[in-house]
């Protein structure tokens, strides 16, 4: 019934109403809930990601209590490596079967309480099972957080995928300070205290978390998808691989190289890799959004080539020249995070779950189980100089490999 002065009983203007009661007021709650969900996704994901990033800190901690070489200082990150990363696509396989939450709201309790209790291991076997159990609970987390992240967004996906994957990596940048701070002020035993927000993050996930809709993925794996596209999806991979042999190896032994090889203190060495892995989170950004302007292969190319004489320079001088190249050379090898992510889960849309394991996971924890320890091994029979040296010029490899994607791979939104 409308009233005398062209408003309806409840007090609207027609115009009004149909605003209120069309398409565009039924878009407000799912562009509400999509926004609400993503920020979710990229809150457990920087604090996943803080977890992740704290062994590095320990590392000169954990050498001194426990008497170990740089051999199995590497064993003890490879297997964090295994663990967290190697096993992903195990994780994105289960979850795009069985569509349950509890692989993402679970995880930062997991993650916190094994790797922030580290110090309580009587011994160096149960310090190696409490970081793979540590790492389990970071491995459940990115396969179905990375598939579920951008669900919904139509547009900007690039930016959405590179805001998602830069919150992970400010995580791990934060990681070591806030390890090494805490460990400073409590003591390396008491350290568990930092294992609070992971479980107190939870239980906000068990609580708001949407489950995954069951419709908009197949029921279980398909390898058809991946056997179609194999070519572009394996040089994504070694790609992935080659930035990742270069990026994981610096996140667990960079402390350890700056405190034992330049003399460096536990807070200046764990500051200079939250200033790595910080400015690597704002290249990871950068890199979606340059992705969606230049394409992706362009990108790819660009990060390989130029990241090599920032980080060579890093490792042949000292000072600020050192620190400030160490800064551009992460920045600018991580523009790739969220292109390579992206780009293949457009070649198996269908997989995204098994695809972002792959991407952000399988070849991560293949490049670290590998690196890892063999930086530690050169470490020991030559030295860490020796060792990262050649670990900087890795990136040449893969922008030759980089060449041979198909020059159509350009845009990823």
């Amino acid at each position: 019934m409308e009233s005398y002065n062209g408003q309806d009983a409840s007090g609207m203007s027609p115009k009004t109403a149909l605003l209120e009661s069309g398409p565009q007021a039924a878009a407000y709650p799912v562009a509400r809930a999509t926004f609400a969900t993503f920020l979710l996704f990229c809150l457990g994901h920087f604090f996943i990601d803080l977890y992740s990033g704290a062994l590095g800190a320990l590392q000169p901690l954990l050498v001194g209590r426990y008497r170990m070489s740089f051999t199995e200082a590497g064993i003890l990150a490879g297997v964090l490596s295994f663990s967290s990363s190697v096993l992903q696509p195990a994780y994105g396989y289960l979850s795009d079967r069985f569509h349950s939450r509890l692989f993402t709201a679970l995880a930062p309790a997991v993650a916190g309480i094994f790797i922030s209790a580290l110090g309580w291991a009587p011994g160096y076997p149960a310090l190696l099972a409490m970081v793979f159990l540590g790492g389990a609970g970071i491995a459940s987390f990115h396969p179905q957080a990375a598939s579920r992240a951008t669900e919904g967004i139509e547009k900007h996906r690039g930016r959405a995928m590179a805001i998602f994957i830069s919150s992970g990596t400010m995580g791990l940048a934060l990681g070591p300070s806030f390890f090494s701070a805490v460990a400073v002020r409590l003591g390396l035993p008491r350290t568990a205290w930092a294992a609070l927000p992971g479980i107190a993050l939870s239980m906000v996930l068990l609580m708001f978390l949407r489950p995954p809709a069951r419709e908009v993925r197949r029921p279980r794996f398909d390898w058809t998808p991946l056997r179609a596209v194999w070519g572009p999806m394996t040089i994504l991979f070694f790609l992935v691989f080659i930035r990742s042999a270069v990026q994981v190896t610096f996140t667990q032994f960079l402390p350890l190289y700056l405190h034992t090889q330049r003399g460096n203190s536990l807070a200046n060495s764990s500051l200079h890799l939250t200033l790595y892995l910080g400015f690597g989170a704002l290249g990871g950004f950068l890199g979606g959004n340059l992705a969606d302007r230049f394409g992706g292969r362009r990108v790819i190319l660009v990060s390989m080539i130029g990241s090599v004489p920032f980080l060579a320079l890093f490792v042949a001088t000292t000072g600020i020249v050192s620190t400030v190249s160490l800064i551009l050379g992460g920045l600018i090898l991580l523009f790739t995070t969220p292109v390579n992510v992206l780009m293949g889960q457009q070649l198996a849309p269908t997989q995204t779950g098994t695809v972002s394991a792959l991407m952000m996971g399988f070849a991560w924890g293949t490049s670290g189980m590998l690196f890892i320890p063999l930086t530690g091994w050169i470490s020991d029979l030559y030295s860490m100089q020796a060792a990262f040296t050649g670990l900087v010029l890795f990136p040449l490899i893969g922008f030759f490999l980089a060449l041979k994607l198909p020059k159509c791979a350009q845009s990823v939104s």
